[in-house]
């Protein structure tokens, strides 16, 4: 009934409800926040106008809009918000999946008080304020990840006034006015499709695939989800599984054949009911085989695979297995996941994808405690109380557990939560930014870099290029790495403007032996320095204008032998000079 009840109430009708099942403390922090909604309400009434959204459909390797031109989905994953995962609340293997979650959350707070969080939380933690800022941002998309239990009764009916179809028709209405276009994901399908925890297994096992009734309900709520969105130009596609049968434990090798066949009964049940929106598949194993393919069974379909760079050192590894997939199957792909690391591989895999014509979505957009997505949420005070017994320890009190549940709920909200810009600026290669000196262009020789020696392939980092890239330290997270070049090499680099502007212009570098002479080219703007010493130092170029739009950097060595850790553009000083 709470659940209702908060989902749909307004000012008007819920607060005596309310006050019937809150103490005066809890009545006064659910004020705060409903107010704190509708004034960002308010405040986004202003805002202009976006772009319309049109249809969206493939034309042979391209994805299109109905005009013919050609969209690249750039975007972020919506991750956390519809289906929790346990390492972005901090939690142990006690909480490492939505039902954990949910039962730690019982378990302290009881009950009728969780049903109460849970439609708290799913109301802060995506709002329109979010999908209002990933517009301004420069992203085009978002790929919310959705569990299906929210959309399905106990008794796996789909069921049209169940949270996740109200949660999912806000963020279709919020993205429709911000010009952003929804990638709907089935992210915890019916029974689970990896027996992992992304999916919210209940037993570790990928019932999906062990229980025909599972398949019939994912069958019947892709339909459901169909025919409410058939006439929705927003809704990019429809992402039928997320990272089905994971190789590792078996699932991969014993139910793989069923993949495919899958997804066909599915597209055949939406084509009875929609027969426009694009639909978008992924390989098993993590989303990255894609052996279960056979040929496109429709004329609409993106082919999509995962992209994670966590080696140690960090390796941009190829996609060339991908691109020959796309060329056998001449249909679009599209990245649904990448992200996770650090900057430095932010900047060279999306790089890498969109000079490959393939577009993205950064995972997540948010998660507690971090640098490296763009905005971080604040734990509460009392959260390790409660991270603790996720992992076996105490049991935190009552009332500690609630003021930290509390607390979250107000810390989830974008207004709250701690935004890292250069993260944003790395993925989208914009300044002001630091650009690292391996993160040249994706052309190749004599476009994005010269060397004399073209059969000598790094040893790191870019293996199959011959530009030497040497380790220079690295640890579970991240690894720095750097550039080595001799005149008359250079390397070339690709950074957007949103605006004439100047920027302050800094190089950490080092000579290799004897001084070095150094050319950085903007343009017809030049700066140049001699290199002395051995050592790593941060060189101050002065100022340096970028043009609206794509500019291109070059870095050259005139004399001498140099390395290149990384070259920062950051927002000019006032008073420096030229």
């Amino acid at each position: 009934m709470q659940r209702k009840l908060l989902a749909k109430c307004n000012v008007s009708n819920c607060f005596c409800e309310l006050i019937k099942h809150l103490s005066i403390r809890r009545f006064l922090f659910f004020v705060r926040v409903h107010t704190i909604a509708v004034l960002m309400g308010l405040a986004s009434q202003s805002s202009p106008a976006a772009p319309a959204t049109t249809f969206l459909h493939t034309q042979g390797q391209d994805i299109v809009n109905e005009n013919g031109g050609k969209v690249l989905l750039r975007g972020v994953g919506l991750g956390n918000w519809m289906l929790p995962e346990g390492y972005m609340w901090k939690f142990g293997n006690q909480g490492d999946r939505p039902r954990r979650i949910e039962k730690i959350v019982d378990d302290l707070i009881g009950p009728e008080n969780g049903k109460l969080f849970w439609s708290g939380f799913r109301k802060n933690y995506i709002t329109e304020a979010d999908i209002q800022r990933i517009a301004r941002l420069g992203y085009n998309s978002v790929r919310p990840a959705l569990n299906a239990r929210l959309f399905l009764t106990k008794n796996g009916e789909t069921d049209y006034t169940q949270e996740g179809f109200v949660l999912l028709d806000n963020l279709v209405a919020w993205c429709r006015t911000n010009g952003v276009y929804v990638i709907i994901d089935m992210h915890g399908a019916p029974g689970g499709q990896t027996g992992q925890n992304i999916d919210d297994s209940a037993n570790d096992q990928p019932e999906l695939f062990m229980e025909p009734k599972y398949q019939d309900q994912l069958v019947a709520l892709w339909k459901a989800i169909a025919l409410r969105y058939k006439d929705e130009p927003t809704v990019a596609g429809y992402d039928l599984l997320n990272e089905p049968l994971p190789e590792p434990t078996g699932a991969a090798k014993a139910y793989k054949a069923q993949v495919e066949p899958l997804y066909q009964r599915i597209t055949k049940a939406i084509r009875n009911v929609d027969p426009k929106h694009m639909i978008i598949v992924e390989g098993v194993n993590w989303a990255n085989d894609w052996s279960i393919f056979t040929k496109p069974f429709d004329k609409n379909l993106v082919y999509q695979f995962h992209y994670y760079c966590w080696d140690s050192p960090t390796v941009l590894n190829s996609i060339q297995h991908y691109l020959d997939g796309r060329n056998r199957f001449n249909a679009p792909v599209w990245v649904g996941e990448t992200g996770e690391k650090d900057n430095a591989i932010y900047w060279a895999t999306t790089e890498y994808f969109e000079a490959n014509n393939i577009g993205w979505s950064f995972w997540p957009w948010k998660k507690m405690d971090t640098r490296n997505t763009p905005y971080s949420i604040k734990p509460p005070a009392q959260w390790e109380a409660v991270t603790a017994y996720s992992r076996g320890g105490d049991k935190p009190s009552p009332e500690t557990a609630q003021k930290a549940f509390d607390e979250l709920l107000v810390n989830i909200r974008l207004a709250n939560c701690d935004f890292s810009p250069e993260v944003v600026n790395s993925m989208l290669r914009q300044a002001p930014v630091r650009i690292e000196g391996e993160n040249y262009g994706q052309a190749g020789q004599n476009k994005s870099y010269f060397v004399m020696d073209t059969n000598h392939l790094s040893k790191y980092y870019r293996r199959s290029e011959p530009v030497s890239v040497t380790l220079l330290e690295t640890n579970r997270r991240q690894s720095s790495q750097y550039i080595t070049m001799s005149a008359p090499e250079w390397a070339a680099y690709t950074i957007w403007s949103d605006a004439p502007k100047e920027y302050s212009l800094t190089m950490k570098a080092k000579s290799a032996d004897t001084p070095t002479d150094i050319q950085i080219v903007v343009g017809d703007r030049v700066r140049q320095v001699t290199i002395s010493g051995t050592n790593w130092s941060e060189i101050k170029l002065g100022t340096i204008a970028l043009a609206q739009g794509t500019n291109h950097l070059k870095w050259c060595v005139k004399s001498g032998v140099a390395d290149l850790d990384w070259i920062e553009l950051g927002p000019a000083e006032k008073n420096s000079h030229q």
